[in-house]
């Protein structure tokens, strides 16, 4: 039943994406709206909803190993396997306000994290925990970010446009609800199947949330962000990557938070270092080793760096 669960989620999960990224990006071209905006909102917002959805419930039942795993594992499955994978098939080209803005907020979120999780260190208190007023502060910060948004949202310069199908807006909207519909059941679909089939074979939770559980939540970032590359529509996918770990570091992790405050016993200061340094990699190959073009050599070797990372998990277990 777990396979089969494992496979319906996964094709579930490819044609949502389909549909997401045909609908968002005719509705970017509908409003002369850049699809760097779009992917930083409505593709990020849809394809970050099984990690809202898990972390949310997990720290609802007090896992929060689950809660936090979840996010911080997402995030540098995004940053490395989504990115690497999609420039291994298409090269990705990352625009300059992309390079000077958005990848900069995303270490910095990272960051953020980092001090808002490390209560013994700075504090000298008795046990790190992701406090009730650390989630608010996170909330804050997401809403900083949507301010950011929208004050770009009409200066894109429209890049990749022209590849863009035309659609009515009744048409559009089904396309996006649907999509969304399609990535939401089926990553729920493909984490009960690889949770079940990790729990078989006696894995921790905290290696479940930051591997299995997160790269199953993440299916929809890389599907999406697969299906814009091969679509010319690059600055989706790079912006649903950068939008998705936004959201899940400002608003799900934020929301979990100040629902019930989330202990760190799981997650340790290595796995948010591999955070920060994911995402340090990402502004680096985009913009030192060549012209604002993340190749595929580059791809191959933040792919590496995923399985390494894994790999690392796997050996505590």
């Amino acid at each position: 039943m777990d396979i089969v669960l494992l496979i319906g989620g996964l094709l579930l999960i490819l044609i949502g994406a389909n549909a997401l990224t045909d609908g968002a990006a005719a509705v970017a071209k509908r409003f002369h709206i850049s699809s760097l905006v779009i992917g930083l909102t409505i593709v990020a917002f849809g394809t970050s909803a099984p990690e809202l959805t898990v972390s949310v419930v997990s720290a609802l039942k007090g896992n929060a190993d689950m809660a936090i795993g979840n996010v911080v594992g997402s995030n540098i499955f995004n940053a490395l396997m989504i990115v690497g994978c999609t420039a291994v098939i298409v090269p990705i080209s990352v625009t300059k306000g992309t390079l000077s803005k958005e990848i900069p907020l995303c270490i910095l979120s990272s960051l953020v994290l980092l001090i808002c999780a490390n209560d013994v260190l700075i504090d000298k208190a008795t046990e790190n925990t992701i406090s009730g007023s650390d989630g608010l502060l996170l909330l804050c910060f997401f809403l900083i970010f949507l301010g950011y948004t929208f004050a770009i949202a009409h200066n894109g310069s429209g890049e990749g446009e022209s590849e863009i199908k035309d659609m009515p807006i009744w048409k559009s909207s089904l396309f996006i609800i649907g999509g969304l519909a399609g990535l939401i059941y089926g990553g729920q679909f493909f984490v009960d199947g690889a949770s079940g089939i990790a729990r078989s074979l006696g894995v921790s939770e905290s290696i479940i949330g930051l591997t299995l559980v997160a790269g199953g939540t993440s299916l929809p970032e890389l599907a999406t962000s697969v299906v814009a590359a091969l679509k010319k529509n690059p600055e989706m996918a790079i912006g649903n990557v950068i939008g998705s770990n936004l959201f899940n570091l400002f608003f799900v992790l934020g929301c979990s938070a100040t629902i019930s405050p989330l202990g760190m016993q799981g997650i340790t200061n290595m796995d948010l270092g591999v955070l920060i340094g994911s995402s340090i990699l990402l502004y680096i190959f985009g913009w030192f080793f060549k012209t604002r073009t993340i190749t595929r050599i580059e791809g191959i070797v933040m792919i590496a760096c995923y399985v390494g990372y894994t790999a690392y998990l796997i050996s505590l277990s």
